[in-house]
């Protein structure tokens, strides 16, 4: 039986990070990383649209704005260090009626709060920066790039094995039983013994806190965002990335566009309840995870609260027109016939047993394991930060 001082369980970005942190600030201490699929970065990074965000929507102080902001900073640093391409295109958040006016202003108040550049302008500079925007007054925010967050997992996986540490892929997790001053994790390569035990599970994260004796009050309710992407004959109605400004009454940011580091431009995701945990197509179902999810009394409360957002998400899934007619709202020229489907992605999301949806980063601790509950975007331009942060808690564990 293999023994390490760290297990991570999870080879997504946010546990490569961890496990990057981990390797530069404790290079003598050995690392394992338990990756059930073929290849890390298979699942909510694998399936990210690229964006380095600014921080300018979260609330102030909370672990989602500071760790975006130091995040960002520390993806561009390690992207100019290692090559890896990256692009400071901008982003402009856009209203295309009046009554959104008030929205915007909060959400630019947030971004002064949370340090970020940005810049309240007029109809006339949203059409010089997106010409085929319908917006008549937006938010400038010039720092937002993209990246391949793939490419940089591909890296992170690089530099960590070449300092002796094993990511191991293929190993999905099992069991997990406590000893007196180990851990043994179950998988299906094997069992591995570790001091410390790190939980970067993304879509399965509560489960894996669970066989390792926490009680986590929130679930995992898998979500799906579905794309398409613009032909290329399409593409010049897009510059750089374009969102609109949020609904108030509803958690998710609402389909936007976005240009892509390797080139071409996604327009997406609407928000859908995904039959599965891994549920990327809308005919992926899995009996446990969607009775799991249906007989949760969060999962009722909020359905109940936004039964109404949810079936018109549900229909512009179903149907390429209505969500076509809501990219209109954006680029009145878009058309059905300039749009190609593209894969989807699941989005992890914790929910509390309230009904309400864990709005920040969520990181337990428990005997010899950190659990990471919740990692919401902005996690994958975080990620390095995120990985600093649990590193702090570790170091208080293997000193």
């Amino acid at each position: 039986m293999k023994t390490v001082d760290v297990a991570i369980i999870g080879g997504g970005i946010i546990g490569l990070a961890t496990g990057w942190q981990i390797s530069q600030r404790f290079p003598d201490k050995s690392i394992l990383i338990l990756e059930k699929e073929s290849q890390v970065a298979q699942h909510q990074t694998g399936h990210n649209s690229g964006v380095l965000h600014s921080g300018i929507y979260y609330k102030p102080g909370s672990l989602r704005a500071i760790n975006c902001r130091e995040g960002k900073r520390a993806m561009e640093a390690f992207c100019d260090a290692e090559e890896i391409p990256w692009d400071q295109c901008g982003k402009v958040i856009v209203a295309i009626d009046k009554r959104e006016f008030s929205a915007l202003d909060r959400i630019f108040e947030r971004g002064q709060q949370n340090g970020v550049t940005c810049e309240m302008i007029g109809e006339e500079r949203v059409k010089e920066l997106e010409p085929h925007v319908a917006g008549i007054r937006g938010i400038h925010v010039p720092e937002t790039g993209i990246v391949d967050y793939k490419q940089v997992s591909a890296r992170l996986a690089e530099r960590i094995q070449e300092k002796d540490n094993q990511i191991l892929t293929g190993a999905e997790v099992t069991g997990i039983q406590h000893h007196a001053d180990s851990i043994t994790v179950k998988t299906k390569q094997g069992d591995f013994t570790a001091k410390q035990v790190i939980n970067c599970g993304g879509l399965f994260s509560d489960r894996v806190a669970r066989m390792g004796g926490s009680k986590p009050e929130s679930k995992i309710v898998p979500f799906r965002g579905e794309y398409y992407v613009l032909k290329p004959e399409a593409e010049h109605l897009c510059k750089a990335l374009i969102y609109p400004v949020p609904n108030p009454e509803f958690p998710f940011l609402g389909v936007h566009f976005t240009k892509m580091i390797h080139g071409g431009v996604e327009c997406g995701p609407n928000a859908v309840w995904a039959f599965a945990r891994e549920g990327y197509t809308r005919t992926s179902i899995n009996i446990g995870d969607l009775f799991e999810a249906a007989t949760y009394p969060g999962f009722r409360k909020m359905a109940f609260k936004y039964w109404k957002t949810g079936l018109k998400e549900m229909w512009r899934s179903f149907s390429k027109p209505a969500f076509v007619r809501e990219l209109q709202r954006l680029i009145p020229e878009i058309k059905a016939d300039d749009l190609e489907a593209a894969p989807a992605g699941v989005r992890a999301q914790a929910l509390g047993p309230d009904g309400t949806l864990v709005d920040d980063f969520l990181i337990d601790e428990s005997d010899r394991m950190i659990n990471v509950l919740n990692a919401p975007s902005p996690a994958a331009t975080s990620s390095l930060r995120i990985g600093s942060m649990i590193t702090d808690l570790l170091a208080r564990r293997i000193q």
